[in-house]
């Protein structure tokens, strides 16, 4: 079940990575790649893995004029347009503006599109609201004016938490619908912003000028703030100022700004509020989600707790508020079994048709999504019982749209992706799960096997587990466990790939629980560990690895921990020789391992140093099956930087003994005698300090894969990095002596966390992208 992402992307987790401060100049993002001789050539596609979504999609965004034009956005994942010619999405957030200092602003927290000019279509980012020490980091603004093919980027005076609680409620952006130049963003921890020219300068308006410290918003957790506004407006364009508008705040932040209500009203656009009185049943709730009829009537959603299918008791109410009439009638309430997220309106009056959003119940048979066609007068059920082609379809039903030109289509987001209806006036509703191209998980670790093996690769990924993915176009169904869990990471046997091994976390029990597994037959089975080697329960982390030497022989590096090796399949362990990995300042840093695949008895063991601040990085070796390992002098010599274990990366040729290549975070190492000297590779090199914002790392991850005929080298070496400033995924078929860019600027995906090579096709390398699942190029 996939109810939330509270991972970290991976490239965030050394440091809070960003972009450049202000205008729309990103830091090797817009510039060709570097003059290199030699190798040529580069990757001349990209498509996705199919999954189909897998993650939180926490709004969709109609175009209140230009029919079929919708935008979705995800809490990791970035944003997409929806194709209605064909049912599926097109990713807006691939390219330019989003590379590998910038995976942070794949979280987006809200979308507006300008009701005058369909062209234009804005995104307010930012993953978190606060870095690993409690202090503030803003966000940005996106503008596009060719529907999201290319970006315009300004900072934020304010943060933004696309990723944090409550991320669905909204939206929080809103254009002025006559003017709209003129925008308004409800914050979480700084009040409400308003801007005159389209999003580059931003002022607090006089709502509250109360900015929480980093410690008021460590103290209340997942800050909501102010929630969002809606002007008391239906007319576009014209160039006037909406004068009258509402703004709902969270309690949260309405107690420690000493604000008397949940909702308030200016009457001179933004200047002034005063605070209107709300029922007394839903004083001190929260709002997810407001709209307002053509007639000038607001249905407002009232919940008593915000947040990812968050428990009621929940009301809707429609608000009278024209010419002062701001009176409230109760529409429908919910007491037990869940609570109330989205809500659409379709028309006006006794005939409006209002979607309703049932929240936080998980039962296939409701409620999900309550239809009324007479105002709220009655209502019933379209969703929960229904006929449903695909998956889970409750949970977190946090949004709901009615088609503005169509009232049988509505569509509703999950913590899984989008469902839709197209004959939502049926007594049976039927839906589906027009989820095409939108591809939202976030892939942990992957691990491809030898030419020939009967499937592609082990994906070890957030939410979704670990899977054995056969077609690259179709959902896989080889898992260890169907249910909610973490794949942390896997690996198989390359003497043997039906043989695989792997761990994760089952985040379906109570409390989580750490597993490991393997299957001998290619992942059509899969049976536990009996037991856990020592550290493994207690740290969780994908921060570690495993692998196989032979059947039956496995050694495991849990986060915080030393290695242990097992000779029978998990039924007892023993511990290396290896110390406890580098810990500086409490951050989960693990063992890389990794098998020798022409001699087996050699393991090496990468120990990265845990953070930019840690010991310097070393390399072990075993050779002795994993059991005993030396520390290797020649990567002490070698000076390895100290970085923290998501920019690191190791792996092995399979087809020399002894052929190992690094990158830890700054630059590229390769030895060609079992790790005992290393040489450092010329032209990857980070740009920026340690820890700062927009930091492009010099090389953070490596892989090989099957070499192009006649090359010199036995494979093709694919290495993510900064070289000439200029960030990227680079490719050498000579051995590292040259190299050449091998992606391009509109394919990016927020910076590239894991990868692997293939070594069936040359030119094809799997690799995750910040929330963007798994692409893979020719």
């Amino acid at each position: 079940m996939f109810r939330k992402h509270n991972f970290i992307v991976p490239t965030l987790v050394a440091a809070l990575l960003a972009g450049c401060s202000g205008g729309s100049t990103t830091p090797g993002a817009s510039g060709t790649a570097p003059a290199l001789a030699a190798t040529t050539g580069s990757a001349t596609s990209y498509a996705s893995v199919k999954w189909a979504g897998g993650g939180y999609v926490t709004g969709l965004v109609y175009h209140p004029t230009t029919a079929g034009l919708m935008y979705a956005r995800t809490d990791i994942g970035g944003a997409y347009r929806w194709n209605d010619s064909n049912g599926s999405w097109t990713p807006i957030t691939d390219g330019i503006g989003f590379s590998g200092g910038e995976s942070e602003f794949h979280g987006v927290e809200s979308i507006a599109l300008d009701p005058a000019n369909d062209q234009l279509v804005y995104l307010v980012t930012g993953v978190y609201t606060k870095d690993g020490g409690g202090n503030p980091i803003n966000g940005r603004i996106y503008a596009s004016s060719n529907r999201g093919l290319t970006w315009t980027h300004y900072d934020l005076p304010f943060p933004v938490g696309g990723n944090e609680g409550g991320r669905a409620i909204g939206e929080r952006l809103k254009l002025d619908p006559t003017n709209p130049s003129t925008m308004f963003y409800a914050s979480r921890t700084a009040g409400l912003w308003k801007s005159t020219n389209s999003g580059q300068t931003w002022t607090q308006t006089g709502l509250s000028s109360t900015v929480l410290t980093g410690a008021q918003i460590q103290a209340i957790g997942a800050v909501k703030g102010v929630e969002q506004i809606m002007f008391d407006n239906s007319n576009v364009g014209g160039g006037q100022t909406t004068w009258i508008m509402y703004a709902a705040v969270a309690p949260d932040y309405g107690q420690v700004a000493g604000l008397t209500s949940i909702l308030y009203k200016s009457v001179n656009g933004g200047f002034s509020w005063t605070p209107v009185s709300v029922p007394s049943n839903v004083s001190g709730y929260y709002v997810p989600h407001m709209v307002r009829a053509s007639d000038g009537m607001y249905y407002v959603v009232f919940n008593q707790n915000a947040g990812e299918g968050a428990g009621g008791p929940g009301y809707l109410y429609k608000f009278g508020g024209v010419a002062g009439n701001e009176s409230w009638t109760q529409l429908s309430s919910i007491t037990t079994g869940g609570g109330y997220g989205g809500v659409s309106v379709y028309g006006t009056g006794s005939t409006a048709r209002i979607a309703l959003a049932v929240t936080g119940t998980w039962s296939a048979a409701g409620p999900v999504v309550q239809l009324s066609d007479n105002g709220g007068s009655t209502w019933r059920e379209i969703a929960g019982g229904m006929l449903h082609y695909g998956g889970q379809f409750w949970g977190w039903i946090d949004d709901v749209e009615i088609d503005p030109v169509n009232r049988d289509h509505i569509m509703h987001v999950t913590g899984g992706g989008v469902w839709e209806t197209w004959n939502a006036s049926s007594a049976t509703p039927s839906w589906d799960f027009p989820n095409n191209n939108l591809e939202e998980t976030a892939t942990l670790a992957i691990v491809t096997p030898p030419a020939g093996a009967p499937y592609k690769f082990v994906n070890s990924a957030g939410d979704i587990g670990t899977w054995v993915q056969t077609d690259l176009a179709t959902t896989p169904t080889r898992g260890p466990l169907a249910d909610w869990n973490n794949g942390n990471y896997a690996d198989v046997l390359w003497s043997d790939p039906n043989y695989i091994v792997g761990a994760g976390l089952n985040n379906a029990t109570q409390p989580k629980s750490v597993f490991g597994f393997w299957s001998g037959d290619a992942g059509n089975s899969w049976s536990n560990f009996a037991t856990l080697p020592a550290g493994a329960a207690a740290n969780d982390s994908d921060n570690g690895s495993i692998v196989t030497t032979s059947r039956n022989n496995v050694i495991w590096a849990p986060s915080g921990s030393v290695p242990s090796y097992t000779t029978n399949n998990g039924a007892s362990w023993t511990a290396t020789n290896l110390p406890a990995p580098a810990n500086p300042g409490g951050w989960a840093n693990g063992y890389r391992l990794v098998v020798d695949r022409k001699n087996p008895n050699k393991v090496y063991a990468y120990d990265s140093g845990g953070a930019f601040w840690g010991p310097a990085g070393k390399v072990y070796v075993s050779t002795d099956g994993g059991h005993n390992f030396t520390l290797s002098q020649g990567s002490v010599s070698a000076n390895l930087y100290h970085n923290a274990f998501d920019l690191t990366s190791m792996v092995v040729n399979p087809n020399v003994e002894g052929d190992l290549w690094l990158a830890d975070g700054n630059a590229v190492y390769h030895s060609t005698n079992s790790g005992s000297t290393w040489t450092r590779l010329n032209g990857f090199a980070t740009v920026g300090d340690d820890g700062a914002r927009g930091q492009l790392h010099g090389a953070s991850v490596i892989a090989l894969g099957k070499a192009q005929a006649g090359s010199p080298y036995s494979a093709a070496i694919y290495v993510v990095g900064t070289m000439n400033g200029v960030w990227g995924l680079y490719h050498s078929d000579d051995g590292g002596a040259t190299w050449a860019r091998f992606n391009d600027d509109a394919h990016q995906y927020g910076g590239i966390g894991a990868m692997a090579g293939d070594w069936n096709t040359y030119g094809r390398v799997y690799f995750s992208g910040a929330g963007r699942g798994l692409i893979y190029t020719n």
